[in-house]
């Protein structure tokens, strides 16, 4: 519905409404018993009387208000009125306009309004007509050049990545400069990395570049419950890009649209599939000289159908990876420059204790730090802020109301400073920045937060075994210090066996084995979420010498740690006492009590 048609109407009801209402309303008037009618009028206390076939309405003498009277069979009523003195008239009631306002109009003029409002929030545009055939339009939000205000310097950490876009951003506005030459810019550009490194972002900032019109889409929104309407959504999104021209088409999380076919039953997924064959087709027949440029992001590349990453399609991959510590360090300048920063706050010593951070991540971190520095009535952020926002990041939220008894307190603290032990002891473990037994999370009675030197993209298998000795410290530690274990180290035993299995069976670390793996599954590149279960490649026979290798990797870290922490337990039991005095002891602090030296990493 148009805007004028649209406010004739709402005019045209309300006039409706005022007329029914005046219509139908009558005078306020006393409802009296027929009997006490009767009595009035003897006594002539009855002025003017109005007889209608069921309903008698009057005037009293001394009064001005009317009543009313629910008219009953008498045929003395006409003598009694004469005798009284009665003026009165007879009077056809015809009511059909009444009935027919309030038995058809007025219900048919509820359910229409309660329609349209059902229509509104089901996203229609205007009417039953209008919301049917709006499914098969495309859900894509259009932001014109004016509306995308990111550019490429509200983006940090993803230099390379610019770097590859950029030739897209010269395609969208010098087209002539490589359609001359007979060059064909790539058609579809996907940007692929783990959650929150800035892969939306990125893309509007390339819209913003090139100021041209971007239409942004997720790639869940194609899909609906009714069969066809993915493909009509297809279909009409390309034509709008066309006629936008030049312009970039953005669809977010593509594996939700282009997973791998074949891999599902019927049904939803039948419609899935094809959707995804008329992506495919639109695609394939798309003129990339017309200036339309097709981006995509996924942090599942491994699940997306090979067709759509062949050449001629998505044939341009572009990596936005997680940052290393110069790039922690611009994301930062970035995201606190609407923060009120302290003196004391160093960025680069924050990007160095954020390894493993994304951009969402930081911008996380500096928006909590911010928030504890508000809490407290500060005027600026400190970097006691951005210390204490990056442990409830990491660690969770501090329990303050949990309370421990003392005999789990001790437990706890020597569970946490064997790790620390351990990973001090070790030549190539990250130096401890921080050991605390302040309660966070959900399940955490304390941490051990140990922060590496440089960022690392490799690992040796003597390292892995160092890993391995620290994840196993606290255990050895309990059971050195009270001759028992507890349940606190599940969490430790855990990921010690997942790294042991992953050595013998990913990276080829057995000498019984030798350069062989056993790993056959496709793992996520980007997302932590485990392995799906397949059929073995090997026999129950490997599967047994599997499993004890894993078994002996444990076993001779355990007694490596075990040997370490009993040669050195006056270290470990006065690390302890001074963890159950302060509860958080900062890493220069934990070398000081240890007499050990600051642990470098080796060139």
């Amino acid at each position: 519905m148009k805007k004028g048609p649209q406010i004739l109407f709402y005019v045209m009801l309300f006039i409706l409404f005022i007329s029914l209402f005046r219509m139908l309303s009558t005078p306020p008037s006393e409802q009296l018993d027929y009997s006490k009618f009767k009595s009035l009028v003897a006594s002539k206390q009855v002025k003017d009387l109005v007889v209608t076939q069921d309903m008698i309405r009057g005037v009293l003498v001394d009064q001005s208000k009317p009543f009313r009277v629910v008219r009953v069979t008498d045929d003395d009523l006409v003598k009694n009125l004469e005798a009284a003195g009665v003026n009165y008239r007879g009077e056809i009631s015809d009511n059909w306009l009444k009935d027919f306002v309030l038995i058809w109009i007025l219900p048919i003029i509820v359910f229409l309004l309660i329609w349209s409002f059902i229509i509104r929030r089901m996203g229609g545009a205007g009417g039953p007509g209008e919301m049917f055939m709006s499914f098969g339009k495309s859900k894509a939000k259009l932001y014109a050049e004016s509306d995308v205000k990111v550019s490429f310097n509200d983006v940090a950490g993803v230099e390379e990545a610019k770097e590859e876009l950029i030739e897209i951003i010269d395609f969208l506005r010098y087209p002539d400069k490589f359609t001359k030459l007979g060059g064909r810019i790539p058609k579809g550009v996907l940007l692929v990395g783990p959650p929150g490194t800035g892969k939306t972002l990125l893309a509007k900032a390339v819209a913003g570049e090139a100021k041209v019109p971007f239409f942004s889409m997720s790639g869940s929104e194609f899909v609906e419950m009714f069969v066809g309407v993915g493909a009509s959504r297809v279909r009409d999104l390309f034509q709008q890009a066309v006629q936008k021209a030049p312009c970039i088409i953005f669809i977010d999380e593509l594996d939700a649209l282009g997973r791998a076919r074949g891999t599902g039953m019927a049904g939803g997924h039948e419609e899935r599939e094809q959707t995804l064959n008329q992506l495919l087709a639109e695609m394939d027949g798309f003129d990339a000289r017309k200036g339309v440029i097709i981006m995509a992001a996924t942090n599942r590349p491994e699940v997306l159908d090979p067709a759509l990453l062949r050449a001629g399609r998505f044939d341009r991959h572009v990596l936005v990876d997680r940052p290393n510590i110069k790039d922690r360090e611009d994301i930062l300048k970035i995201h606190a420059r609407g923060v009120k920063l302290s003196t004391n706050v160093d960025l680069a010593i924050l990007a160095a204790r954020t390894v493993g951070f994304v951009g969402a991540d930081l911008a996380n971190m500096v928006n909590e730090a911010a928030l504890l520095a508000a809490r407290k009535n500060k005027t600026e952020v400190e970097m006691t802020d951005f210390e204490a926002a990056i442990d409830r990041i990491v660690a969770g939220l501090e329990k303050k109301r949990r309370v421990m008894n003392k005999k789990e307190k001790e437990i706890v603290a020597y569970h946490e400073c064997g790790h620390t032990l351990t990973a001090e002891l070790l030549p190539t473990t990250d130096p401890v920045h921080r050991v605390s037994i302040v309660q966070r999370g959900i399940a955490a009675l304390g941490y051990t937060l140990q922060l590496p030197t440089e960022d690392r993209y490799l690992m040796t298998k003597s390292e892995l075994q160092d890993k391995l000795c620290v994840m196993l410290g606290g255990r050895v530690a309990e059971e050195i210090v009270f001759n028992e274990i507890s349940t606190g180290a599940q969490n430790d035993l855990q990921r010690a066996a997942d790294i042991a299995r992953s050595m013998v069976k990913e990276f080829g670390m057995t000498e019984r084995f030798g350069p062989l793996t056993f790993e056959k599954e496709r793992r996520p590149l980007f997302l932590d979420v485990g392995l799906t279960g397949g059929a073995k490649e090997y026999s129950e026979e490997t599967a047994r010498q599997i499993d004890e290798e894993v078994k002996r990797f444990i076993n001779d870290a355990y007694g490596k740690v075990k040997e370490m922490l009993a040669a050195n337990q006056d270290k470990l039991r006065t690390l302890a006492a001074a963890l159950l005095e302060k509860e958080t002891i900062e890493g220069e602090e934990i070398r000081k009590i240890l007499g050990l030296p600051e642990k470098k990493r080796e060139a």
